[in-house]
C-alpha cells in the first residue's frame, strides 16, 4: 500500500522562517530519515522550500533524546519541538520557532487555542518551555532565566564588537554598540572566542533606542547566518540592555528586521511575546524526495 505524500507547512515568527513537518506519532520523519542532508535540502531557498530551519511537530515519547534533555519533565511535555538549523545540526531552543510550533498545534487541531492561554509545556533540547496564546492573536513563551557567563568579543565585517555572553538555553554574545546596525555587513562568519563558546554562538548587534526599554537588533545565528529575527537573541539583547541600564528587570521592545517583539526580564525568568504566521501548506513531491 502506497504511503501518502508527507505534508509540509511553511511559517514564520517575525520573518524567522521555518519548514514545519507535522509528525505527531513519529512515523513520517523518524530520526534515520530526517538526517542533516535532508534538512539542508528542505531549507535550500533555490532547490528546496527555503527556511532558517526545520521544526518537526512530534510527541515527546517518539524522540530518542527527549528523556535525556527533559528528565523528570518528560511526562509533562506531550509535545516536542524537534528543531534543526538550516545546516542540518540540531538546535536547543528558538523563541520564534516555539511560538510558531504552538500556532501549528492549534491550527492542526491538536490543541485548543483557548486552553493554551495559561500556557502548555513543550519539550525542547534546551529543556521544557511553557508557551501560550494571547487574546490578541499573538503567542508568548517563558524562556527561562537569562544566564550571564562572561564577556567576549566578535569580529565581523572588519569590526570588533565587545559583548556579554548570555545563555538562553543556547549561547549568545549580545553586543551593544553605537555603530548603526542597519549599515553593518553581516554576510560573513563571525570570529569569536571558541574557549568561551565551544559549541558556537549567536551574535547580536544591538543599538539602544531608549535605555533599558527599546532596542534595535540584527543577529547572526550559528549554522544559519543572518536571520530576520531570533527570539532567543531578542531575549539576550533585552537582558543586556536592562543590565546596561543598571537594572535587573523590565520590559524591552525589540525591533528586528522582521518585525517587533517584546521581552520581559525578571531575575527569575524571561518572557518573549510576538506573532506567529502560517504561510502555506502542501505536500512534498515524490520526485523531489527521490532526488
Amino acid at each position: 500500500m502506497n504511503q501518502p505524500p508527507p505534508r509540509v507547512l511553511l511559517g514564520h515568527g517575525t520573518e524567522n522562517d521555518f519548514v514545519v513537518l507535522p509528525d505527531p506519532d513519529g512515523t513520517v520523519w523518524p530520526e534515520d530519515r530526517l538526517d542533516a542532508a535532508l534538512v539542508r535540502r528542505l531549507c535550500d531557498r533555490r532547490a528546496g522550500l527555503g527556511g532558517d530551519g526545520v521544526l518537526r511537530v512530534v510527541r515527546s515519547r517518539h524522540v530518542p533524546d527527549a528523556p535525556a534533555v527533559l528528565g523528570d519533565d518528560l511526562d509533562r511535555c506531550e509535545w516536542f519541538m524537534d528543531h534543526r538549523n538550516a545546516d542540518g545540526s540540531t538546535a536547543e531552543m528558538c523563541g520564534n520557532g516555539i511560538r510558531l510550533f504552538l500556532h501549528v498545534l492549534v491550527s492542526e487541531g491538536l490543541l485548543d487555542r483557548a486552553s493554551c492561554e495559561s500556557g502548555v509545556l513543550v519539550g525542547t533540547r534546551g529543556g521544557p518551555r511553557r508557551v501560550g496564546a494571547t487574546t490578541d492573536g499573538r503567542y508568548w513563551v517563558d524562556m527561562g532565566p537569562a544566564r550571564e557567563f562572561g564577556a567576549g568579543e566578535a569580529e565581523l565585517g572588519g569590526r570588533t564588537f565587545a559583548g556579554v555572553a548570555v545563555s538562553m538555553g543556547n549561547p549568545h554574545l549580545a553586543c551593544l554598540t553605537d555603530v548603526d546596525v542597519d549599515g553593518l555587513d553581516l554576510s560573513g562568519t563571525p570570529r569569536f572566542d571558541t574557549g568561551l563558546f565551544p559549541e558556537g554562538v549567536n551574535v547580536e548587534l544591538v543599538n539602544v533606542v531608549e535605555p533599558g526599554a527599546h532596542v534595535r537588533l540584527r543577529v547572526v545565528e550559528r549554522g544559519v547566518g543572518e536571520t530576520r529575527s531570533c527570539g532567543t537573541g531578542a531575549c539576550a539583547a533585552g537582558y543586556a540592555a536592562i543590565a546596561a541600564a543598571g537594572r535587573s528587570e523590565g520590559t524591552v521592545v525589540v525591533d528586528v528586521p522582521g518585525g517587533r517583539l517584546s521581552v520581559e526580564v525578571t531575575p527569575g525568568t524571561t518572557v518573549l511575546t510576538g506573532p506567529a504566521v502560517l504561510v502555506a501548506a502542501g505536500e512534498l513531491c515524490a520526485e523531489w524526495l527521490a532526488g
